[in-house]
């Protein structure tokens, strides 16, 4: 019996220690994640963006949002704000 019970302890810890190490490297959430194909693209746009990998497709994205929230700023003709952008295009249109 006393050898059982070390095998058991031993398998008892061995476990634990798998346990911990599955727990530490996020293997289940890394799994959930590569499951949802729509969640792993998304993560991996948002990595690409921040990282700088997917500068061209992530710029040129960020830079049409830009763009369009400008257009609208100047639709909506605040005084300030539209005298402001008009005063940035001026001076690169000047520049040029």
């Amino acid at each position: 019996m006393e050898v059982n019970d070390k095998i058991l302890k031993g398998l008892e810890t061995n476990i634990e220690n798998l346990n911990n190490s599955l727990a530490k490297n996020k293997i289940l959430e890394l799994s959930e994640i590569i499951g949802n194909w729509k969640k792993l693209l998304w993560r991996n746009f948002l990595s690409g963006i921040s990282k700088g990998v997917g500068v061209g497709i992530g710029f040129s994205i960020v830079t049409a949002i830009i763009i369009i929230i400008l257009q609208r700023i100047i639709t909506l003709n605040i005084p300030v704000i539209s005298q402001y952008i008009a005063d940035i295009i001026e001076i690169v249109q000047l520049n040029r």
